[in-house]
């Protein structure tokens, strides 16, 4: 505990072939009104001088070095079996935190045990007018979406709110949660493994919630790009293995026709954005991993 009485907070920062993104990073974190946080820097490889900018300029900042990328789900679970608070943020690296977020995150989750995950406000860095995401949703044919994505931001998400969970890319969790469900699944790389884990946590009892006043700017697909080869491989595999993993079974017998019918429908979607062997890689994969999804 802090001298205040606050637990120590840590936030786990992702990173690869970053760079230009880090200062703006780490100087938002650096001037965070938390009383008592770490920060660590997963980097994931990088060949870009990320490792060798943040030990220089952030010597404060904790560094774990992977020889090569991991994906985001592994490597947040480096920095998180690292950390040594009772709370864990996970922000992404193109990302600025403006300096009461994480304090708005702990209050909402400080407030209430039951609370084991909090949602940001995450506006978009090139438009801040524009909302990134409050919080995801999740439908019976498994596409989940950041609520209010490329809405306008006039307010309607001002007030705090339970949501289903966070997007991880400025996320809060209790680390006796994690103890309990689990951190985030390592098989999906990257992609819906935010998703993946408020279901298993919410599936355990515990409830999310959203925090206005925690305004992160995110440059959207800073990292790894917007409708890119890895987005559209991992996210389309992903999202069919963690219905099978989360939904109980009554629900994901009556969700079959949905998520089979998704599956089905995105092929010539993306086929015709010249993503056609993508697509058709993720969806066999997906097939080929249902047996161990179902399995856990």
């Amino acid at each position: 505990m802090s001298v205040d009485g606050k637990p120590l907070a840590s936030v786990v920062v992702v990173n690869y072939n970053g760079r230009q993104y880090l200062q703006r990073c780490m100087d938002a974190l650096l001037r965070q009104t938390y009383p008592d946080l770490e920060v660590i820097l997963v980097d994931n490889g990088s060949s870009d001088g990320s490792v060798d900018l943040v030990r220089a300029a952030y010597p404060s900042v904790r560094v774990i070095a992977n020889g090569k990328n991991l994906g985001f789900a592994p490597a947040n679970n480096a920095g998180i079996k690292a950390a040594r608070g009772e709370l864990i943020a996970t922000l992404n690296n193109d990302t600025e935190a403006t300096p009461g977020w994480l304090e708005a995150l702990a209050g909402e989750m400080l407030a209430d045990g039951g609370v084991g995950m909090c949602a940001s406000k995450m506006l978009r860095m090139d438009d801040p007018a524009v909302i990134d995401s409050t919080g995801i949703c999740v439908s019976r044919s498994g596409a989940c979406w950041d609520r209010g994505m490329f809405e306008k931001d006039t307010g309607q998400f001002d007030m705090p709110d339970e949501v289903f969970g966070p997007c991880a890319g400025a996320a809060l969790y209790r680390k006796s949660m994690l103890d309990e469900a689990g951190l985030f699944d390592e098989d999906f790389v990257s992609y819906m493994e935010d998703t993946d884990l408020a279901f298993r946590c919410r599936l355990k009892g515990w409830r999310c919630r959203y925090a206005p006043k925690a305004v992160v700017y995110h440059v959207h697909g800073g990292t790894a790009g917007y409708v890119s080869p890895y987005t559209v491989y991992y996210g389309n595999r992903n999202i069919v293995w963690y219905p099978l993993q989360d939904f109980p079974v009554p629900l994901l017998l009556t969700s079959l026709p949905f998520i089979v019918g998704r599956s089905l429908a995105v092929i010539p979607y993306y086929t015709l954005k010249g993503h056609g062997a993508t697509i058709l890689r993720a969806k066999w994969d997906a097939l080929l991993g249902i047996r161990k999804a179902l399995g856990k």
